[in-house]
This record gives C-alpha cells, structure tokens and sequence, in this order.
C-alpha cells in the first residue's frame, strides 16, 4: 500500500480548476523564458529518474499543475505517483518517481514543486480548521485574500483541505462591506441596490439574479438593520464570542432568520468555540493568505 492516511476529502472528487494550463503556462515562462541554460549543458540524450519526498506531514495537493508542468515540458517524462490527491503523507514519504529526459526533469523541477508545496500547504491549513468543525454544522470557508494569480488554484486546494469557497471573486457574489454601505447610504440602502440589480439581471436571463445577498455587520444594531432589509447572509466581523452567541440568538427570534459568518482573527484554538456559538459559516482569511509552502525535495539520479 502506498498510500496513508486519507484525509476526508480525498473520498471525494475535487475537480482541478478550468485555468489550471494557463496557470502552468505562465509559472513555465517566467521561469524558462528563452531556455533553460544550466540544463542544456546536459547531453540531450541523457535519461534520468527523480523521487519526490516530503520533509514534513502535509496533505498532498497539486498532482494535476505537477502532471501538466511536465508534460509541457516534453510529454515523454512519466510520472508515478504514490499518493492520493487530498491523502494525508508522513515526513519522508515518497510522493511520487519520474522517469523521462534528464533535461525535462531538471527544467521542471523548480515549477513543478513550487506549485506541489504552496497547494500542499494551503490544503494542510484548510484541513487543520476544518477537522476542528467536524461534529458540528458550521463550514469553514476561504477568502480573497490569496496569491495573485493563484486564486484557483488555492481555492481548489481549499476544497482538496476539506473547506468550502466562499465567493470567486467581486463577480460572483455580493458583500456588502463598511464602506460600500458609507457609499450607499445605510445597510437597507445598500440592500435594496443589490436586489434591484438581481431582478435587473434576472430580467435580462442572467445567472446573477440567484446570487445571495451578504452584508457585513459590525455591531447588533447593524445585524438587525440586515436582516430587516432581507439581506440572505450577515458577516458577523470582529464579533467577540459573546457577542456572537447574543447575535445567534437575535437572528433565531426574528422572523425571517438568516445565515450568519463569522469572520475576523479566526485561530486553530478558537474554532470550536465560535462554531459551538451557532454560526453557519467561520470564513478563515489565513488559509490562503499566511501559507506557508511545505517542505519537499526532488532526487535526482543521471541514466545512459
């Protein structure tokens, strides 16, 4: 058996983003460029054979942009891989072998491993939070706070951690924070030009008029102000765990209750206790924006 322990979301398909080629494209030139120059001092006939290992348990994610990398750079490298997407590896496990030209191996290295630690390491935080919320009804979701560029990808290693997305991008989904609530006017102002706008978008057959309506609040009053004016989600932000409970409780009694995030210095030690308030959702802006890459090494062996 070559793999270990599966981590919960390895069960399940996670299909890899639909830009994941362009990604791998442009990680390939800024790092190739006009050629590789250190590896063309190496016969062009000369095999080779490589071993990936981690240094550190992590989940393992980023098989596809690894697969791709390579097999751009000449599709004669195979790659056998030892692990799942989404299974949990130990430190000095062997992740993967690759056999093919020892140019292409050399070449793709660098890329190919750059991508394999930063969504191992987004996908390790997104599952360290997320088995904390197993046993309870509250989802751990991401933020926009990712690497530029890498937004998918990051996302997609979110998912592989066992989290949720919340919105793609400020295309996708409607937030309404402090300051678009200043520019609007106040929440219920703010609200009503957002459901304006679906029925607009709904008028017009587009997809937009089923987007949610989600408003950040800071305070009780403004939580009331939200789910007066028929907002679908409140952000609670900053909330102390008190007052997060007090605002469950507020959003329960009224008549037309609605979902509720909690969102704002989110640690592993606090989870479960601000789930354990009743929130929906617990939105955790670190998982993309503070990974950390995990620590692997490619071996390389020279063939005739």
């Amino acid at each position: 058996m070559h793999d270990r322990t599966v981590a919960r979301t390895a069960l399940l398909t996670v299909p890899p983003p639909s830009d994941l080629p362009q990604q791998v494209e442009r990680a390939l030139a800024e790092d190739i460029g006009t050629g590789d120059l250190t590896a063309a001092l190496i016969p062009a006939d000369r095999g080779g054979r490589a071993s990936v290992i981690t240094r550190e348990s992590a989940i393992i994610c980023g098989r596809p942009y690894v697969d791709a990398c390579f097999a751009s750079i000449d599709p004669r490298v195979q790659i056998e891989w030892r692990v799942h997407e989404g299974s949990l590896a130990a430190a000095d496990q062997l992740l993967c072998t690759l056999q093919g030209p020892a140019r292409a191996l050399l070449t793709g290295e660098r890329t190919a491993l750059n991508f394999l630690q930063l969504l191992s390491g987004t996908a390790s935080a997104a599952h360290a939070f997320a088995q904390l919320l197993e046993g309870t009804n509250t989802r751990l979701l991401d933020t926009r706070k990712t690497i530029p560029g890498l937004r998918t990808a990051q996302k997609y290693a979110v998912r592989v951690g066992g989290g949720h997305n919340h919105r793609l991008g400020l295309f996708d989904g409607i937030l309404i924070k402090e300051n678009h609530i200043m520019a609007a006017g106040s929440i219920a102002l703010a609200v009503a030009a957002a459901r304006r706008a679906s029925a607009a978008a709904g008028a017009a057959g587009a997809a937009a008029s089923d987007i949610p309506v989600e408003v950040e609040v800071e305070s009780l009053a403004e939580l009331r102000q939200a789910i007066a004016a028929g907002a679908d989600i409140a952000m609670l932000d900053d909330f102390p765990v008190p007052a997060m409970r007090e605002a469950v409780q507020v959003n329960r009694a009224s008549a037309r209750p609605i979902k509720l995030e909690a969102s704002g210095g989110v640690t592993l030690a606090g989870i479960r206790e601000i789930a354990a308030t009743g929130v929906d959702y617990i939105s955790v802006g670190s998982i993309t924006k503070h990974v950390r890459a995990v620590d692997l090494s490619m071996r390389f062996e020279a063939q005739a």
